[in-house]
């Protein structure tokens, strides 16, 4: 558009259209937004590239606005009310412009949820194609065009200008958007379980599946790009034997991470949701990608872990072929107790703690004559270790001892017994000091000890 028409636009408004333009603009405006508004309370906490955390942040209102202005448009123009609208024509390039910038910020914002960069993206598209837009009205931008047209570099022993190369640059844009629009819709759908039953049941397959997907769309989308931006692909075969022995070399660790993340997602050595111990830190898997696995603790803390540790070391799986596990519990009881009437009893108790397993059903076990008592072990199985281990051994304790003060049967606990002797020579200096005094009698040893004191090693000691 050049100043001339622009102006020529303007003069033709008149306070009649003007005030119909108005109002056809506010009710495409109004309705856009709210058929955004009753879709986006239908799916409200869904994150999906049409509708955001509000009504304008989605990519459907100004598509639903900008679809209303052309069939506005079109529908004044043919009706014979208003020859040529000014402010739809002028509000088309406006919307558009809004369209193509939630349209990039959103698909960047669920393909990638977590980057601060984002906003620094979003600004920055903003800024250009706000700033495009104003050249356009004004009419400067076909004559920045030909300016552009006359910048040349020689590349491959072909003419590149600088006009074809941003043109390239923004085409490459727009290829790379979609091509991350789409790698995440496919993306959601396979995570979501939404796919066909025999695959969608298997959360490893489906991950591995959009990861597969997501490398095969970027890596079109980037030679689509390349070839958008009119370099040719042919010249990149400079570039493939140092990318060759960068990847050998410089990059082995990453392409080794990489390749590991594909093998566990293929053989199911390793699947969300597992309880692993790897490195002596133990969580549960909540996320595989292709470079680094996610265990996240019980405490809240998150261990990134490569991929490849977990090919080439030892690590504990506690729910790979079976989510049960076992716990064990020891208690102490005193030497005449009546073993074979409280067993039975424990293994009822135990039994009704929430979360212990009825099959396998818990076990006391008679596992050692101590110094200080009978030792029994208690052994119980739980089907949900994720849920933490801490929680359900002190239940496990705390009914345990409740039964033994019901049932009057002591825990025995450890005593001393202390013997004071004199030192050598201590009575020849006494009677050198005091004589006539008479000779220190020995401190009586304690014969046996109480009935309560039948548990802990003796020691004796003697003070210097």
């Amino acid at each position: 558009m050049t100043p001339t028409n622009l102006q020529a636009l303007l003069a033709s408004l008149t306070q009649r259209g003007l005030l119909i333009e108005l109002g056809t603009l506010a009710a495409c405006l109004g309705l856009a937004w709210t058929v955004t508004w009753l879709l986006g309370r239908r799916s409200a906490g869904s994150k999906s590239v049409w509708l955001g955390d509000h009504v304008v942040d989605g990519v459907l209102f100004p598509a639903l606005a900008l679809a209303g202005v052309f069939a506005a448009r079109w529908g004044l123009h043919v009706g014979g009310l208003l020859p040529r609208p000014v402010l739809l024509q002028l509000a088309v390039p406006v919307l558009a412009s809004l369209l193509i910038i939630r349209l990039g910020v959103r698909v960047l914002q669920v393909a990638f949820p977590r980057s601060q960069l984002v906003r620094v993206v979003e600004r920055t598209l903003s800024w250009l194609v706000w700033i495009g837009l104003v050249l356009w009205l004004t009419g400067a931008l076909p004559l920045l065009l030909e300016e552009m047209e006359q910048i040349h570099w020689k590349v491959g022993g072909g003419s590149v200008s600088l006009r074809s190369l941003v043109e390239g640059a923004l085409s490459s844009v727009v290829v790379m958007v979609l091509a991350l629009w789409l790698s995440s819709a496919i993306e959601t759908r396979l995570l979501s379980g939404t796919a066909e039953p025999g695959f969608g049941g298997n959360l490893s397959l489906r991950k591995i599946a959009a990861n597969v997907t997501r490398a095969l769309l970027l890596l079109v989308g980037l030679l689509l790009a390349l070839s958008a931006a009119g370099i040719p692909l042919g010249a990149l075969s400079v570039f493939s034997g140092a990318l060759g022995v960068g990847i050998g070399f410089g990059l082995q660790k990453l392409a080794s991470n990489y390749v590991s993340g594909f093998v566990i997602l293929a053989e199911r050595s390793l699947r969300i949701g597992d309880v692993v111990k790897v490195d002596n830190f133990e969580g549960r898997i909540t996320d595989i990608n292709t470079r680094f696995t996610v265990v996240r603790a019980l405490n809240g803390r998150e261990s990134i872990v490569p991929n490849e540790l977990l090919i080439t070391q030892r690590v504990e799986n506690l729910t790979l072929s079976d989510p049960r596990v076992v716990l064990t519990s020891t208690v102490q009881v005193a030497y005449g107790t009546d073993l074979d009437a409280l067993i039975p009893r424990l293994v009822e108790v135990v039994r009704a703690v929430p979360r212990v397993l009825s099959e396998p059903g818990p076990a006391v076990l008679l596992s050692s004559f101590a110094a200080d008592g009978l030792e029994l072990t208690v052994s119980y199985w739980i089907g949900d270790p994720e849920n933490g281990l801490g929680g359900v051994r002190s239940d496990v304790n705390r009914a345990l001892l409740r039964e033994l003060q019901t049932l009057h049967i002591d825990i025995p606990f450890p005593q001393r017994v202390v013997q004071v002797q004199a030192a050598p020579g201590a009575e020849a200096v006494a009677q050198l000091l005091h004589p006539g005094a008479p000779a220190p009698a020995q401190s009586p040893v304690p014969q046996g000890l109480p009935a309560a004191a039948a548990v802990g090693p003796q020691s004796s000691g003697t003070p210097s």
